[in-house]
């Protein structure tokens, strides 16, 4: 079994245009058998390859739900890095306070901008990072798109908006209307703590009063939705019922309002895919995820009408996507912010699929703006 996924490992780093010989004397082989080591599915799912627990995706999809295939761009989702002042067991990103290498530049920024202005169907501009904020190109992206009339969110992880050096955010992020949703994976301490470290509860609170302070929540033109995630293996409740619940108890303790609850169900890749196989429940959240498949949310995930872009300018179909370097499809190789002249380039293309995505239509669906159905 373990020259199998040795293989898949090969595999990985030649559709990488990296050379293989080269890898066995680095560091990145270690990372490979230290997967091997922990769960020999590890591998297979950074590969983007079939996990053979499941039902391969893209043969679900052709049997129960419409065709995978990106329509008019609407979003923009710009992941502009990895530096994160957090350290989260769910985050399929692996931020960190330690990545300041994996943050994009101002010439890629510029790229962006150039070919966002060719793209007459954008509507939506997601900011995500680590910690967007924490990247120097964060304030001039926001500006650029804000000028143009488009809505432009923040996603935010609130204990940034406390961190000595950033006071400049919640006014920044007020003067320029920015949409902000703040990930808050549950309104008790102690899960969001287990979850987020010590003390992010606590800070968060104190983030979230000072944007209630200035106007989130309360006022339409500044919008904060918060985002669920479970912090076991489980899939998200009912939306509307937690909602209600997250504002009662939000409510009535701290004196928070916010506009949407958004439940996001956690995906089996990078960081939380290990948390799975150290805990020995890696194959059996597969199988929950494919138990719950929902066609009609199928249809409507936010890949249908979504680009993502990595902090280095590469180009994939969702975030999640983008974390296990699985590209967007072309017709001329894996594409670039370079490599393509128009973000419009692919549209009515075919979407890279793989076992993960399961994650994004089990039970009421998942997408980075809560539940599909």
């Amino acid at each position: 079994m373990g020259r199998h996924y040795l293989k898949v490992s090969k595999t990985w780093c030649m559709e990488r245009q990296i050379e293989f010989p080269s890898i066995l004397r680095s560091s990145l082989i270690n990372h490979f058998l230290l997967l091997v080591k922990m769960n020999p599915l590890l591998p297979v799912i950074d590969a983007g390859r079939p996990t053979q627990l499941v039902q391969p995706f893209a043969k679900r999809i052709a049997d129960e739900a419409q065709p995978m295939i990106r329509q008019a761009i609407h979003q923009l989702q710009i992941n502009v890095g990895k530096l994160c002042n957090q350290t989260c067991v769910h985050c399929h990103v692996e931020a960190g306070p330690t990545k300041r290498r994996e943050n994009m530049d101002e010439h890629t920024a510029d790229r962006i901008v150039e070919l966002s202005r060719q793209c007459d169907s954008l509507q939506v501009v997601d900011i995500t990072g680590g910690a967007p904020e924490m990247n120097p190109n964060f304030k001039r992206l926001v500006l650029e798109f804000r000028s143009r009339g488009i809505r432009v969110i923040d996603r935010c992880n609130l204990t940034i908006l406390r961190q000595p050096g950033y006071e400049w955010v919640a006014p920044f992020l007020v003067e320029n209307q920015v949409n902000v949703v703040a990930s808050l994976p549950c309104y008790l301490e102690d899960n969001v703590d287990l979850q987020r470290g010590d003390g992010v509860f606590s800070a968060s609170i104190e983030a979230l009063r000072q944007l209630n302070d200035l106007g989130y929540g309360s006022d339409e033109r500044l919008k904060l939705d918060l985002v669920f995630n479970p912090t076991g293996t489980g899939l998200p409740p009912d939306q509307a019922s937690l909602q209600a619940d997250y504002k009662r108890e939000l409510n009535e303790h701290y004196s928070i309002v916010f506009n949407e609850l958004l439940t996001i169900t956690n995906i089996p890749i990078k960081r939380f895919a290990m948390y799975l196989a150290k805990r020995n429940k890696l194959e059996d959240y597969f199988r929950t995820l494919e138990a719950g498949f929902n066609a009609t949310a199928a249809n409507s995930v936010m890949c249908r009408s979504l680009l993502s872009i990595s902090w280095d300018g590469q180009v994939y179909d969702c975030d999640f996507n983008q974390m296990i370097d699985m590209p967007a499809i072309t017709e001329h190789g894996r594409p670039t912010i370079w490599t393509i002249e128009s973000f419009d380039e692919l549209n009515h293309r075919p979407i890279n699929t793989a076992d993960h995505c399961y994650g994004c239509t089990a039970g009421a669906g998942s997408s980075c703006g809560g539940a599909l159905t």
